[in-house]
């Protein structure tokens, strides 16, 4: 019977690929533009990416479209709200750095009518192969069921690294990898089972991060290129709901401090300009190359009542490898009061060139702010913000990561309905330019539309995560924690 029911699935999703995938002959074209070419023309598309879901507004069976690239044609038409070509079609057909003709047909009077063609182009350059992020429910009432995922991009095949229904239904965030590797990554448990997993060539460790001379644990990581640090904050953050604002909640920090773990030492070490009761600190991320800390700084307030004029400025302070210690001075690379805007999410890119951050009208958790928009900071221009409008919609844009390369971005958004956050992946040239961003392909036209997850903290990866999901369900199951300890001599470099 089981045999039974696995071969008529796999007939019908024979069908299913089928019917997609079925050849598409075009009698006749009309000099009319396609809806799809706003979204989709001039698109660059990774040559290693799964295929594009294109949308379509069309019953079963009523759209189609023939792409051609480098001579070689393939089709596919619409089937639950998108036109999706067929996964084997598609990835024989790929050819990097190649422009793709398309042509968007309709279906008149059984015959094939298309639209003016229009383009895009696959770049020379792939994306890194995997993707990781959470899966939750978009609010603060469902939060018993959630997990970390890792979706290949080179196909649909989507697998947990942990699930909470695994550890006793805790919450489980801020999953964090070293240089885009699967191998050096880690992640906070909360609740039940609390501390901080970690996972470094082939080891599992299993963290106390709160000490008595910090206010919190560790959140919001950023792992030091070389391996050996994490930079964390430590903050003391509540949240609002409001009961009439476009922004439905508003997180914030009471306090909040800076500080970077040495992973070897299993301590904190600490700066007096970072760590002090005058000023908040969150955010950190190091520079490709390490010897830069950045990390958002705003002047402390009086909350709730002064949240609006909390302003976090982008600042930077120099970090010693070898030594482990900090500079003496700290450099604010972008004032808040300039645009009256407030940072959050700096990340450089792999060449150090640019630093991507979020901007808001205040406060540092953008995620629920409407106005949310990515920039860019030009390093080799003096530090130059550059909007990127490409990117941005009327909506919530907010985390990104950069892939190992430096020529992809994955970045959550809001767009689709204010709610839910989808990840997003968009080209960056070289030189700054920005492509058209696209939504993380799925197998399924209408998977959007059925799923209530959001997708949080999307981060690229270069291989799949191969630690089990048994041992690490055992080192969480594990009371036994390592405490971490803070380094009392606060050095500061000559």
């Amino acid at each position: 019977m089981k045999n039974s029911l696995y071969l008529l699935f796999l007939g019908l999703t024979v069908g299913l690929f089928a019917s997609c995938s079925q050849e598409v002959k075009v009698l006749s074209s009309v000099d009319t533009p396609s809806p799809l070419v706003e979204e989709y023309s001039d698109m660059v598309v990774p040559p290693n990416i799964a295929p594009l879901n294109f949308f379509v507004d069309a019953e079963d069976g009523q759209e189609a479209l023939v792409l051609t690239c480098d001579g070689k044609s393939i089709s596919a038409v619409c089937k639950d709200g998108a036109i999706i070509p067929e996964l084997d079609a598609w990835k024989d057909w790929a050819t990097p750095d190649k422009p793709v003709e398309v042509k968007h047909c309709r279906l008149e009077n059984g015959k094939w009518i298309a639209y003016r063609p229009f383009t895009f182009r696959f770049a020379k350059e792939e994306i890194d192969p995997y993707l990781a992020y959470r899966l939750i429910p978009p609010g603060y009432t469902l939060w018993n069921e959630m997990g970390i995922y890792q979706r290949n991009l080179e196909n649909f095949e989507e697998t947990a690294i942990l699930e909470n229904v695994q550890t006793d239904r805790n919450c489980m965030n801020c999953h964090s990898f070293c240089v885009q590797d699967p191998g050096k990554m880690m992640f906070h448990l909360r609740a039940k089972h609390a501390g901080t997993i970690l996972v470094k060539d082939g080891n599992i460790r299993k963290l106390e991060t709160r000490t008595e001379q910090t206010m919190s644990a560790l959140v919001y990581p950023y792992w030091h290129p070389g391996g050996n640090y994490i930079a964390f904050s430590v903050n003391d953050t509540k949240q609002l709901f409001h009961t009439n604002h476009t922004n439905r909640i508003e997180v914030m920090d009471l306090a909040s401090d800076v500080v970077v773990y040495d992973v070897e030492r299993n301590e904190i070490i600490a700066t007096p300009l970072t760590f002090g009761e005058e000023s908040f600190e969150t955010f950190p991320s190091f520079s490709a190359d390490g010897k830069t800390l950045y990390f958002c700084s705003a002047r402390k307030q009086a909350l709730p009542d002064s949240i609006e004029a909390l302003k976090y400025h982008l600042c930077a302070i120099s970090f010693d490898e070898k030594t482990g210690t900090f500079g003496n001075r700290v450099d604010t690379l972008f004032h808040a009061e300039r645009m009256d805007r407030s940072v959050s999410f700096p990340r450089v890119s792999p060449d150090g060139r640019f630093l991507m951050v979020t901007l808001a009208d205040h406060a540092t958790f953008p995620i629920w702010h409407q106005e949310a928009d990515l920039w860019m900071l030009d390093m080799q221009d003096g530090n130059k913000l550059v909007s990127l409008d490409a990117l941005n919609s009327t909506s919530v844009e907010s985390y990104h990561s950069w892939s190992s390369n430096g020529r992809w971005i994955v970045f959550s958004s809001r767009r689709t309905d204010g709610l839910h956050t989808r990840p997003y992946i968009a080209y960056i040239g070289a030189d700054g330019s920005v492509g058209k961003p696209f939504v993380l392909p799925q197998e399924r036209g209408d998977f959007y539309q059925g799923c209530m997850n959001s997708f949080n903290i999307p981060e690229l990866v270069k291989g799949k995560v191969e630690t089990g999901s048994y041992a690490l369900i055992q080192k969480v199951l594990d009371n036994e924690k390592e405490q971490v300890k803070m380094n009392r001599k606060i050095n500061l470099t000559e």
